[in-house]
């Protein structure tokens, strides 16, 4: 029965997100049952290409990514696809309606990674919208369980949360990026000169896009908001210990959040969340 690939199917999608980040699982347990698998499913699609583009460095990345570019549509297309992570991500492209431009942009940056190194403002600004955004506008499509008049509304702040992440992210892993794939995406940032004075600056530009994100947070609906807000809080923990931290001793290690810490961060979150103060 197709029914039961379909299952195998999420599955895969499951697995794999949680093999890849606590974080965000932690934070899709924290929404309502029906919403988990379709995040799963975006989840597990992104995390896939992604991986192409950042760790098969003994393949042909740019025909890897090419294939997986090829398979994704046809899924579209079918209906189905025999690569489970696929299959599960065309169901929820088709069950929430969810824009073909934000696959496209979304690949599309992927394709970035392959060539280009550096980045200049126009550059990240394209990169972010289809590495970040547009993948907080497909979650977005399941939040919002098809209501177009919540999407439009909620679309700005879903965005700034995701460059808000992403940009967390490219702070967190500059030594990796540079030393293990020679990118930098911040525009003119010289990592043989990284300052307190440009750390400073790229952590203004997160703030403000924090700030949006957390107005679009409070807005959503009640099915949504506290995982969203698990991500959100892990995330803002993340900036803090990053804030916290020397610009040399960032470009030496890689910022975490430990377990335990995650685990206040969810009690802490539960809490609000009940009582309304988020």
């Amino acid at each position: 029965m197709k029914e039961l690939y379909d299952k195998v199917a999420l599955k895969c999608s499951r697995l794999t997100t949680r093999a890849y980040s606590t974080s965000f699982s932690l934070g899709i347990l924290c929404l309502n049952k029906d919403l988990r698998d379709p995040i799963y499913s975006i989840y597990g699609f992104v995390r896939f290409a992604d991986e192409i583009v950042d760790t098969f460095h003994d393949y042909n990345k740019e025909d890897l990514l090419i294939r997986f570019k090829e398979e994704t549509y046809k899924a579209l297309e079918d209906g189905i696809s025999l690569n489970p992570i696929l299959h599960s991500f065309q169901a929820t492209v088709k069950k929430y309606n969810i824009d073909r431009s934000s696959i496209d942009l979304f690949l599309r940056s992927m394709e970035m990674d392959l060539s280009l190194k550096e980045y200049d403002f126009r550059g990240l600004k394209e990169y972010i919208l289809g590495s970040a955004e547009v993948v907080g506008l497909m979650c977005l499509r399941v939040f919002v369980k098809g209501n177009d008049e919540a999407y439009e509304t909620l679309k700005p702040y879903a965005m700034s949360l995701g460059s808000a992440f992403q940009k967390i992210n490219f702070l967190r892993d500059l030594q990796a990026d540079y030393l293990h794939m020679g990118r930098t995406y911040f525009p003119d940032l010289d990592l043989s000169q990284f300052t307190e004075e440009k750390k400073r600056e790229i952590e203004e530009s997160i703030q403000v896009d924090f700030d949006e994100g957390l107005k679009g947070i409070k807005m959503l609906p009640r099915s949504s908001r506290f995982g969203v807000y698990v991500a959100y809080m892990y995330y803002v923990a993340l900036f803090n210990k990053i804030r916290n931290t020397p610009c040399h001793r960032v470009l030496e290690s890689r910022i975490r959040i430990r377990n335990r810490h995650k685990a206040t961060l969810l009690a802490y979150s539960y809490v609000r969340h009940q009582l309304n103060l988020i």
